[in-house]
């Protein structure tokens, strides 16, 4: 198992920044990648940005420019970077992290995908 916990939300005025902090225990040696979603209230859960075990990073086009993905070893913290914040990026931000474990001598593996319990952004015009 791997537990999540996000830290960094709060009110920011349009044009700031924050840094959203989280941090993983647990089997973190099973992770493989982590990332960052965002969902308001009456929409779906989208992606905002990930980072692979092998460094690469993926962004929404509507954060490109602005945020910032970083993790030391994509294993025990990932961190978001955001400026230049807009009102349209008031969310609750969930922490992610995906994981995959060999269950067999053969090698087979089973993939899971964790989540934290969200951080609140609000950014104010």
């Amino acid at each position: 198992q791997v537990r999540l916990v996000e830290s960094g939300g709060g009110l920011v005025q349009y044009g700031g920044s924050l840094r959203l902090s989280c941090v993983a225990s647990g089997s973190v040696s099973s992770i493989v990648a982590m990332g960052w979603y965002r969902q308001v209230p009456g929409k779906e859960r989208e992606l905002v940005a990930t980072i692979s075990s092998g460094g690469s990073t993926n962004y929404a086009d509507s954060v490109k420019g602005r945020f910032a993905i970083s993790s030391p070893n994509v294993k025990n913290a990932v961190y978001l970077q955001m400026n230049s914040l807009k009102p349209e990026d008031t969310a609750v931000y969930f922490c992610n992290a995906d994981s995959s474990i060999v269950v067999n001598v053969e090698g087979a593996r089973v993939d899971r995908k964790y989540w934290g319990q969200g951080t609140q952004v609000t950014v104010s015009s």
